[in-house]
């Protein structure tokens, strides 16, 4: 065993430094942005559904291929009988026209697909990006918390040996310690798992090898890529939004185009019933040894003839069907205009009280727990106050920091959350209606 794990060393040691660990390369949220666009998987598979639609117009759009006909009469039976060679060719009744408004009509349906798809993508990167962010914030919040209880623990070790503490005050500053210890190694994890979550949104055809970190290292309000409403600016009231937003989404316009597709669906089969024409012509000949007239004869022909009669099946299932599919398609938009206005409200109202939320610590508690850890921690120095006190502050002053981290992760999720509702990645809140900060802290949720 001892010889397995020495020879799994001198493995390792021997690989190349890119057999063992990927390439980190820091980038900021524009960037991560572009690569996404340009690089992501699951925009490539979708791009692929609207090159498949344009091929399928060209397939709507096609003519009947023709056929060949060939007559010939053996024996007696072909004296005074013509020999025939020609083609048929059939001719759709108002058919090819219809079929090829459909095909453009799921064309424009998977566009707005795509579209969505696109647009979900540079969302998703948005939020995976803050959220990394956010992680690497709450560890730096947790790692300048450690550091205030090591320097705590040598204050403390420093009064016992100058026996102006009890023992037990160097115990206390140590199991609060090794406490904050374990919180850091967990936010570590959680920066380690953000960063993964980070790479899962590019999701990148190329490099491979490369994970890609965010450039940004500290969570603030003033994001240069993501232009969040100010803290101090009032938001327009809801139904301002909502007038000249929801006909914009794109599941709304996506729902609009089911039902033109579906529409477009019924013309089509309903034109079943139509009958083809099939048009006959070629040449034809008699030989010499077949002709009464002992010599050879030559002409042609053309005949016309009326196919596909509806006289045994008319279609009617079909048509019924398409019909239905109509109503459904209508119902599915009414429907997603209802779901689309609730979410909109919903996120609305998420946004506004993420953004009293962060207020709040801004004005009320950031600034007075400071300065409170700070007397607290320099009464203790001069033997003012105990070290229970100071780590039971010290306790509510990481709360309140990683709260306000926290929070402000939530006005930034919320807020792109409500880009996802309004379809766009940038939407100015021009109308000043509402003052949130009227509202009542306690609404603050």
């Amino acid at each position: 065993m001892k010889k397995f794990l020495i020879f799994l060393g001198i493995l390792v040691f021997a690989l190349p430094e890119s057999a063992i660990a990927q390439d980190v390369r820091k980038i900021d949220l524009q960037t991560a942005v572009n690569i996404a666009v340009t690089n992501n998987i699951d925009i490539e598979s979708a791009k692929m559904d609207v090159d498949i639609a344009k091929n399928s117009v060209k397939a709507a759009n096609r003519l009947q291929n023709p056929e060949f006909n060939m007559f010939h009469n053996f024996g007696a039976a072909g004296r005074g009988n013509p020999q025939t060679f020609g083609f048929t060719q059939t001719v759709e009744v108002l058919k090819r026209g219809a079929r090829k408004k459909m095909a453009k009509a799921a064309l424009q349906l998977t566009k707005e697909n795509t579209a969505l798809s696109v647009f979900g993508v540079k969302m998703d990167v948005r939020q995976a990006y803050v959220n990394l962010v956010a992680a690497k914030s709450i560890l730096n919040c947790l790692e300048q918390q450690q550091q205030l209880l090591e320097e705590l623990m040598l204050i403390a070790q420093k009064r016992v040996d100058a026996g102006a503490a009890p023992e037990i005050e160097v115990i206390q500053a140590k199991i609060a310690l090794n406490q904050m210890i374990t919180e850091v190694n967990s936010a570590r994890a959680d920066v380690k798992s953000a960063l993964f979550g980070f790479n899962r949104a590019l999701n990148p055809k190329n490099n491979p090898q490369t994970l890609f970190d965010t450039e940004d290292e500290l969570l603030t309000n003033s994001f240069i890529d993501i232009k969040i409403p100010d803290l101090k600016d009032n938001f327009p009231r809801f139904d301002s939004i909502s007038e000249n937003t929801l006909e914009k989404r794109f599941d709304i316009k996506i729902a609009q185009n089911e039902v033109e597709v579906a529409k477009k669906n019924l013309v089509t089969v309903t034109r079943q019933r139509i009958p083809d024409l099939q048009i006959q012509g070629g040449y034809g000949y008699q030989p010499k040894n077949y002709s009464e007239q002992d010599r050879y004869l030559s002409g042609g022909y053309v005949g016309a003839s009326l196919v596909n009669l509806p006289f045994f099946y008319n279609y009617s299932p079909e048509i019924k069907n398409a019909k239905i599919q109509v109503e459904q398609a209508q119902l599915n938009l009414a429907s997603t205009r209802n779901k689309a206005l609730n979410d909109l409200h919903s996120a609305y109202e998420q946004l506004v009280t993420a953004k009293i939320n962060v207020n709040y610590y801004n004005d009320k508690l950031l600034k007075d727990s400071g300065e409170l850890i700070r007397i607290s921690k320099k009464s203790y120095e001069v033997g003012k106050t105990n070290i229970t006190s100071l780590i039971v502050m010290e306790q509510a002053y990481r709360s309140i920091a990683v709260g306000y981290t926290g929070a402000l992760t939530d006005y930034y999720d919320c807020w792109i959350d409500f880009l996802r509702q309004v379809n766009t990645e940038e939407f100015e809140l021009i109308k000043q209606d509402v003052n949130i900060e009227e509202l009542r802290p306690d609404e603050a949720v």
